[in-house]
């Protein structure tokens, strides 16, 4: 079995390599290619990733290219967790919006808008050159923003499911609250990525015994701490939000917030200075405990057991293929019925060799159906912006956004936006 991972040279590669040399029995792979134009960062990663393996007894070879096509043919999968513009262009998402007395955040809000223009293109020229060499290939999107990614790969028909780490996250915390295994507990999660709920924790998948009741009420201060939440607000919704909410439960705090203090951005990058220096030692042969600190957390863990149900028994005598539930990224098809059947949806999912079905989903409130419904309208329009261009269709996706939606604010937005991001943008 053959994986490619494009920007294989991210500092955080190495957490994903862990898994893969940790979970080789559920992924068995045989080779391993990691894709990066940065060819120093690149080497640095490519070599303690055969140092992780090798210490694990892992028989996969690892290569490393800045050579797209060659790096992903013949490959049964493709992850693509790139970052067009890197620590800066995220320095800048992070902090114009501030100027307007609106969100810096890079995947939520105008910082969210700007990466998806850039990115948006880069991914879809990315799949269309691993279609041309091995269509048969899946590619699995952990690049951010998933939703609007995904929801662009899909809709050029590209084999592509979107992955992101909230999910299995919170299931890992709660089920070390509760103390439980985590393969013991299901989320009734749902709603959009980066704008989810969990509104049941269910012991043994669904439709088993919903524990959220007695996980609010044994450890509700615990995990309102960890959200930044007020437990009152757990308390009322009667659910967990993702942490990612607290962008609009409490936008104007965060506002304040975020201009007294660094940005994420500007710690990342120190931290990723300090984690290529550890990465350089010869004697370093696992992931370094700073790698907790960069962000990522159990991508690996779900990485792994997305690719295994996907590629099941026909790559290369990988795992049994047998269909699992996984909270995945994929077409709303009528599970969601205010939402069109091409939206994309972060929800749990059967999930087999021929892609993720989603699971039925309860009616929603109007509490979370409606801001699902008004942040699925602007992805609409971001996504149009990131295909087509055009400073009109950038405002009118800013405009549409809840966060924003004042036509000054919306069009100061625009001006940085585009003044931030032109070297990105050719139309702008």
């Amino acid at each position: 079995m053959k994986l490619a991972v494009v920007g294989g040279g991210s500092t955080y590669t190495p957490e994903l390599i862990d898994g893969f040399a940790r979970l080789r029995e559920t992924l068995p792979i045989g080779e391993l290619v990691l894709i990066d134009p940065a060819a120093e960062r690149l080497g640095l990663v490519g070599a303690l990733a055969r140092r992780i393996f090798a210490r694990q007894g892992h028989p996969a070879t690892v290569t490393t290219t800045g050579d797209l096509d060659a790096g992903v043919e013949g490959a049964d999968a493709v992850l693509l967790q790139l970052r067009v513009g890197g620590q800066t262009a995220r320095l800048g998402d992070e902090t114009w919006p501030l100027e307007c007395g609106c969100i810096g955040q890079e995947t939520t809000g105008a910082g969210g808008l700007a990466k998806a223009l850039r990115t948006v293109p880069v991914v879809l020229d990315i799949a269309e050159r691993v279609r041309r060499t091995n269509p048969a290939a899946w590619i699995i999107d952990f690049t951010n923003p998933v939703g609007i990614v995904t929801r662009a790969l899909l809709r050029a028909g590209h084999k592509a499911v979107g992955l992101c780490n909230v999910a299995i996250g919170l299931q890992r915390k709660f089920a070390a609250l509760l103390g439980l295994a985590p393969g013991e507990l299901h989320l009734d999660h749902v709603g959009l990525n980066h704008l989810t709920w969990e509104l049941g924790v269910r012991r043994g998948g669904p439709p088993g015994e919903d524990l959220l009741p007695e996980l609010l009420a044994a450890h509700g201060e615990t995990v309102a701490a960890e959200l930044r939440l007020p437990h009152a607000v757990l308390d009322r919704l009667g659910a967990v939000p993702s942490y990612y909410l607290r962008y609009f439960y409490a936008h104007d705090e965060v506002v304040r917030e975020l201009g007294g203090k660094p940005s994420r951005a500007a710690e990342v990058a120190a931290m990723e200075r300090e984690l290529l220096a550890l990465y350089a030692d010869p004697a370093l042969d696992a992931k370094p405990a700073l790698l907790a600190r960069r962000g990522g957390a159990f991508y690996s863990e779900a990485a792994v057991d997305l690719a295994a149900v996907l590629l099941g028994d026909g790559a290369g005598g990988g795992a049994a293929g047998a269909a699992s539930v996984q909270v995945v990224n994929t077409l709303n098809n009528g599970t969601l019925p205010f939402l069109p059947d091409d939206a994309v949806i972060e929800v749990q999912a059967r999930v087999d060799r021929s892609g993720p079905v989603p699971l039925a989903v309860p009616q929603l409130e109007p509490l979370y159906a409606g801001l699902i419904g008004h942040v699925t309208a602007y992805e609409d329009l971001a996504l149009d912006a990131a295909l087509r261009g055009g400073r009109d269709r950038v405002f009118r996706a800013l405009l549409a956004h809840p966060l924003v939606g004042q036509f000054d604010r919306a069009e100061g937005l625009t001006d940085r936006l585009l003044a931030h991001n032109k070297e990105y943008l050719p139309w702008a």
